[in-house]
């Protein structure tokens, strides 16, 4: 099996600029991708590693790249309960830049939704009611927030 890396930098171009577009700012793919990272790697400190796995199984490679993008296996952090906590988290993993990126928590809150948005364009329901299933019960309407992309 011959492995064809253009094919997964061409698709992962292509829905950043999916993702770019649906954040409400098409020419500025940067400020997307530090999105993505950020909702996923915030939604990624909620999961247990076996959930973590099956997620990768189902997400195309370049969201397992940004997905496992310095993942830490072995480090004990608190995990948000709350909503406001889990936006502060979002906010937090790009330091100073956040503020530009998120300029309130209804842009996180937007950004969260076209992040989900996409994921759901990779993953079965079956799996999204997983995540749901190990999400805190004030967290599980993160998924529910939902634009088209």
């Amino acid at each position: 099996m011959a492995l064809n890396f253009d094919k997964f930098a061409a698709q992962g171009n292509s829905s950043l600029e999916q993702l770019a577009s649906s954040l409400g700012y098409p020419e500025d793919t940067s400020r997307a991708g530090r999105v993505l990272v950020s909702v996923l790697h915030a939604l990624r400190n909620q999961l247990t590693l076996e959930e973590s796995v099956q997620l990768l199984a189902q997400l195309p490679m370049f969201l397992k790249a940004v997905y496992v993008l310095n993942w830490s296996l072995h480090s004990k952090r608190k995990r948000p309960r709350h909503l406001d906590e889990f936006i502060k988290e979002i906010r937090q993993i790009h330091g100073k830049v956040a503020e530009h990126d998120f300029l309130d928590d209804i842009a996180v809150k937007q950004a969260m939704s076209c992040v989900f948005a996409l994921l759901r364009q990779y993953i079965s329901p079956g799996e999204m009611e997983d995540i749901e299933s190990v999400l805190p019960r004030k967290l599980k309407s993160i998924l529910e927030m939902d634009v088209p992309l």
